[in-house]
């Protein structure tokens, strides 16, 4: 005998099976829809990182100073916050030809990173060039600057730079409030630091212990910096004494190939992220 057919049951398995192959097309076009979803969304993504980066690359241009064409002497700036989602941080520099013709420059180092470490590095930079283009002697400037910051910012605190170019006669005179030295290169002679010594805003007795002067020989190249560039290996001493000899090495460079010539190179192990300025100056009468 042939056996019962359960016509019931074969049309239920039939319509359970076009059911499940019905479920397996809706989550095979749900699956393209969510990867498309996932390539459109990766994009706009992209896309807005783009723009965030356009936006503060512009702000970064904003708020460093163009570095200007002064006669006799060559100047190149290299600048690179520490973090990428910030258009900068606290590290900046001034730049300025005074009345009498000498060349003024300054470097902060503000405490902490992003743009709130930006309003620090700007208040102490504003309020030196005031001073200094009011005629306050060199020797009190940083001292000054942290007497009138210091009463309305007082968490602020930064190390600064300032130095002071004679342009007709090469005459470099410098004062510090706990700023890494400038590197001196003279034409012939190995680099070396000029040492000079002091404490910086918003740190006890603020102020510079006195002038470095130095006489420049015509030709003569000067490096000032942030601790950005030396202690990306976490090693202060070592990395002084690599920019000793990669400024030796580099020195016939132009300015402008120079400092990326020697953030790339000191840069080329990073353990320790910070923001990175150098200002090269040389002079050639």
């Amino acid at each position: 005998m042939e056996p019962v057919t359960d016509t019931a049951a074969q049309h239920r398995i039939r319509r359970l099976e076009d059911e499940l192959a019905k479920l397996k097309d809706e989550l095979a076009n749900t699956n393209q829809g969510v990867l498309a979803l996932v390539v459109e969304l990766e994009e706009r993504d992209e896309q807005l990182r783009r723009a965030h980066r356009a936006i503060f690359r512009e702000l970064e241009d904003a708020l460093r100073p163009p570095v200007p064409q002064v006669e006799q002497v060559e100047l190149a700036v290299y600048y690179s916050p520490a973090e990428d989602d910030a258009p900068t941080g606290g590290d900046l520099y001034d730049v300025v030809v005074m009345p009498s013709g000498d060349l003024h420059l300054v470097v902060v180092d503000a405490v902490g990173h992003g743009v709130a470490s930006t309003r620090a590095a700007l208040n102490i930079i504003h309020a030196i060039r005031v001073l200094a283009l009011a005629g306050l002697p060199l020797e009190h400037l940083i001292e000054r600057a942290a007497a009138i910051l210091q009463p309305v910012y007082r968490d602020l605190m930064g190390t600064v730079l300032v130095a002071r170019l004679d342009r007709r006669t090469g005459t470099l005179r410098v004062v510090t409030g706990g700023h890494p030295p400038p590197l001196i290169v003279e034409p012939g002679e190995p680099p070396a630091y000029l040492e000079v010594w002091g404490r910086g805003v918003g740190y006890p007795a603020p102020g510079s212990d006195g002038v470095a002067e130095r006489l420049l020989a015509p030709g003569t190249l000067v490096l000032f910096y942030t601790d950005g560039l030396v202690e990306a290996r976490r090693d202060l001493n070592a990395g002084l004494d690599e920019l000793v000899e990669l400024t030796g090495r580099h020195r016939a460079l132009p300015v402008r190939d120079l400092t990326d010539t020697l953030v790339r190179v000191m840069h080329r192990q990073v353990l320790h992220s910070d923001d990175t300025l150098l200002l090269a100056m040389r002079w050639t009468p």
